[in-house]
């Protein structure tokens, strides 16, 4: 009994460590800015341009780690992690719909005010 409770417990810590594919997500606008800067230029300005996850939309676009890039239809698509890959698949054209609305959103935004 007393294996089980320690393999249960070890594994809800390693869960928790371990999140959605990262140990240590980039929560903070600066860990979000380090994190894109890895990417090539075209990469981080279609990230700045979709600036948050097309499935878990309340995730900013690195702050699980390097954003996962997919083709959806010949459309690419970045994802904040590889657990949101296998829902994008399953329905691509709400995805498809949810990164032209945050698109808009986000360019919406940038616009300035008149």
């Amino acid at each position: 009994m007393r294996t089980i409770r320690s393999a249960f417990a070890f594994t809800a810590i390693a869960i928790t460590i371990i999140g959605c594919g990262q140990s240590e997500p980039a929560k903070t606008g600066d860990g979000i800015e380090a994190v894109r800067a890895k990417l090539s230029p075209e990469e981080r300005a279609a990230v700045e341009a979709q600036e948050w996850c097309a499935v878990s939309a309340d995730e900013r676009l690195g702050s699980m780690g390097p954003p996962i890039k997919i083709e959806l239809k010949g459309q690419s698509v970045f994802l904040c992690c590889n657990s949101c890959k296998r829902k994008a698949e399953a329905d691509p054209e709400k995805v498809l719909a949810k990164v032209a609305e945050l698109k808009a959103k986000v360019s919406s935004q940038r616009e300035p005010k008149k």
